[in-house]
């Protein structure tokens, strides 16, 4: 059940009942509801599990956190590998709690909901009218049983004068491939959030490097992305961390199929015509309903609308951006969507292809022209600056990646340029390898001011390149500052009034359960100043 409609709360104050933003709140609720509710007439709703199995194998989490809202989550699942989780193909009455305090004698908001097995039986409640800037503890209860106790928060007021934000950013967490050690120590830091920008699960396998294996072949439909989610929760660090923080997410590729790019599969060209968005709806479903969004995005088929935008008081605004549902196919791809490396490709070069689609440029651009804040965040799913590769036909670049879009990329630049805007940061993955780098309008050249500034995690476990082959990457693209691709991790990313610091947290390849994670790199960004610094 998706749900926003039964909350137990005292009624309003008189003068608030009839307020016309309450009553489009609560009609927009209702809307929801009735359309996720529907079924519940069809069959009677369960109250409690039948021999007491624990409902909450995948743990808890949390996400969005707004001023006056955060989105909680849980999905019923006591054996996830079994049909519907090893749930009854029935509706399950299950009540949310919210406090102020972990022993949950005083609750902050509390209510009662429906999971239906049409959705797995998972829960997003979005819990509206909080206060701001507000810390809290979450729980939800089926029967006599309860659940594991997460922690949330709410973001400062929209006119907050905000002294710091923390944020874990991370990406690329391919469960085969290694430990998530960098999830248990992203689990006891001292976070406003975690910003993870792509590749959640991995849909593909690749014996040379497993350490320990997926539970079953490639997923193509829907129960087969459910389970390849449910291997992932059962991670107990990866758990830990959804439960210690609200998360903020975006995706890439491996959440669907590697190297997709909008309507098209990696080899659509020898499948049957829809058969691509077939498999992209049921991924996306599955995506939904293991993840701490909000159930307003909850995808409609082969559509789901997950770039958003958040505020930070007065000192960050953060946009949350969608490089695949909508991007334009990998150029001289010879008609399939491929990520490849290439050289001396004209297609390259067309204006017209885009890696967000013009609509959720011009919505970025917008934003960014528009913002009052101090620090302009985007966040999203691959390395933006240059990292070509030199070869005896010329330079050789990814087609997957941003270099494979150089017109979308000057346009966002020219943006920049255009407005005069400072202090604007990119936020980024996918690659496997900590970078910190400046972006230009030209690349890599010196006469070419810098326009803004760049961050890019490490994968938590996926492999990188070689240390020689990185050396190759950087002596050919001197605007990177740092990078690395021969270690795991995740950065650490203190924004205040005066900079931003990002901190290349790494252990190396392969990530290992014990692993301690250090300092690879420390980078700077000074408030005013484009470009970034060795710390």
């Amino acid at each position: 059940m998706i749900g926003c409609v039964v909350e137990n709360q005292p009624h309003p104050p008189m003068n608030q009942r009839f307020s016309p933003t309450l009553m489009n709140r609560r009609a927009a609720c209702l809307a929801l509801g009735a359309l996720f509710a529907a079924p519940v007439a069809r069959a009677g709703v369960i109250h409690a599990l039948p021999g007491g199995d624990d409902p909450f194998t995948l743990g808890v989490a949390s996400g969005c956190p707004k001023p006056s809202s955060v989105v909680l989550w849980t999905r019923l699942a006591p054996r996830p590998y079994e049909p519907l989780g090893g749930m009854p193909d029935a509706p399950v009455s299950v009540r949310w709690e919210l406090s102020r305090d972990e022993s949950f004698g005083r609750l902050e908001r509390s209510g009662d909901l429906v999971a239906l097995p049409e959705h797995a039986h998972s829960v997003h409640v979005e819990v509206p009218r909080l206060p701001s800037d507000s810390r809290f503890f979450y729980r939800f209860l089926v029967g006599g049983i309860t659940s594991p106790v997460g922690r949330t928060r709410t973001a400062p007021a929209l006119d907050a004068k905000v002294s710091t934000l923390r944020l874990a950013l991370a990406s690329c967490q391919h469960y085969e491939q290694g430990a998530y050690a960098a999830h248990r120590e992203i689990a006891r830091q001292d976070l406003d959030f975690v910003l993870f920008v792509g590749d959640y699960i991995y849909e593909s396998s690749n014996p040379r490097f497993r350490i320990r294996a997926h539970e079953g072949p490639v997923p193509q439909t829907l129960d087969g992305y459910r389970a390849r989610h449910a291997t992932y929760k059962l991670d107990a660090d990866l758990r830990a961390a959804h439960a210690a923080h609200p998360w903020i997410l975006t995706w890439d590729d491996h959440e669907v199929w590697n190297d997709y790019a909008g309507d098209r599969g990696r080899g659509d060209e020898k499948q049957e015509p829809g058969s691509f968005l077939r498999r992209r709806a049921e991924a996306y479903k599955a995506y939904f309903e293991h993840l701490p969004v909000s159930p307003r995005i909850a995808p409609k088929g082969p559509f789901m609308p997950i770039h958003d935008r958040y505020v930070w008081g007065q000192l960050a605004e953060l946009w949350t951006l969608d490089g695949r549902q909508y991007r334009s196919v990998q150029a001289c791809g010879q008609g399939r969507a491929a990520g490849r490396l290439i050289a001396g490709c004209d297609e390259l070069y067309d204006p017209a292809r885009s890696l967000f689609g013009l609509q959720q440029e011009r919505w970025l651009a917008q934003g960014l022209t528009s913002s009052a804040r101090q620090w302009k965040l985007m966040g999203q799913g691959s390395q933006m600056s240059a990292a070509v590769m030199p070869s005896p036909l010329g330079p050789r670049i990814h087609s997957d990646g941003w270099d494979g879009y150089p017109a979308a990329r000057q346009r966002l630049l020219q943006t920049l340029r255009d407005a005069k805007l400072g202090n604007v940061l990119s936020l980024g993955g996918d690659v496997h390898r900590h970078v910190a780098a400046d972006l230009r309008l030209q690349a890599g050249d010196k006469a070419s001011p810098v326009l803004a500034s760049e961050f890019v995690c490490s994968s938590v476990t996926t492999r990188g390149l070689s240390e020689a082959a990185m050396l190759l990457v950087r002596s050919n693209n001197p605007d990177l500052i740092h990078a690395r691709s021969d270690e795991r991790g995740y950065a650490l990313v203190q924004i205040s009034a005066s900079q931003a610091l990002c901190d290349f947290r790494a252990t190396p390849f392969p990530a290992k359960a014990d692993a301690t994670l250090y300092s690879q790199a420390l980078a700077v960004v000074q408030s005013g100043e484009a470009g970034v610094h060795k710390g």
